[in-house]
């Protein structure tokens, strides 16, 4: 059995999770409201506040599934409860990034600025403070939609091993490489 498949996810107050014929899961919270498809041959039971996925066979295609669905049901519900948050940071002279509404203005070293579009399911600031990197902020309740998001975003300047400069997770470790040595 899948180790992650088969714990069970407990619903917080206020989380209501239904099951639709065609299998399409709805989840309520007090964040807003997440629906998802998932493969039919699955079956979601919802009993006294813990929602448990189930397996109909032991097929590698079915043990592959149970243990996806489980992570991205509980994805969800933690998402209409707490929310998904990810910061990134520009590192770099001249690096900035500002925001008017769901447009991100990023100034990365190119001849012009990228104006980026961001979904309006997610919430974005950005924070500009002296002798500091500029930062950005995403926020939302669809985990999946926010790790793209930001990794577009990072995508866009990746950081570079030699001396660090691009847009990276405000936690993420980048190693550094010795550059060229001098010559004789």
């Amino acid at each position: 059995m899948s180790r992650i498949g088969k714990s069970p996810i407990k619903l917080a107050s206020g989380v209501t999770v239904t099951v639709s014929a065609s299998n399409e899961i709805t989840v309520k919270g007090p964040k807003g409201e997440l629906k998802k498809n998932i493969d039919r041959d699955m079956k979601v039971e919802v009993k006294e506040g813990v929602l448990t996925v189930i397996r109909p066979t032991e097929q590698i295609r079915h043990k592959a599934l149970h243990g996806l669905y489980r992570a991205l049901l509980a994805n969800m519900v933690e998402g209409v409860t707490v929310g998904f948050k990810k910061q990134l940071e520009l590192v770099g002279v001249g690096y900035k990034a500002t925001n008017n509404g769901q447009l991100l203005d990023l100034a990365l070293g190119y001849s012009h600025n990228i104006v980026f579009e961001i979904p309006k399911e997610l919430k974005v600031a950005t924070l500009t403070e002296k002798g500091q990197n500029p930062k950005i902020m995403l926020e939302g309740i669809d985990n999946q939609l926010l790790g793209q998001v930001a990794a577009k975003i990072r995508g866009l300047r990746k950081p570079e091993p030699y001396k660090g400069k691009g847009v990276r997770y405000s936690d993420e470790v980048v190693r550094k490489k010795a550059g060229k040595s001098a010559g004789k």
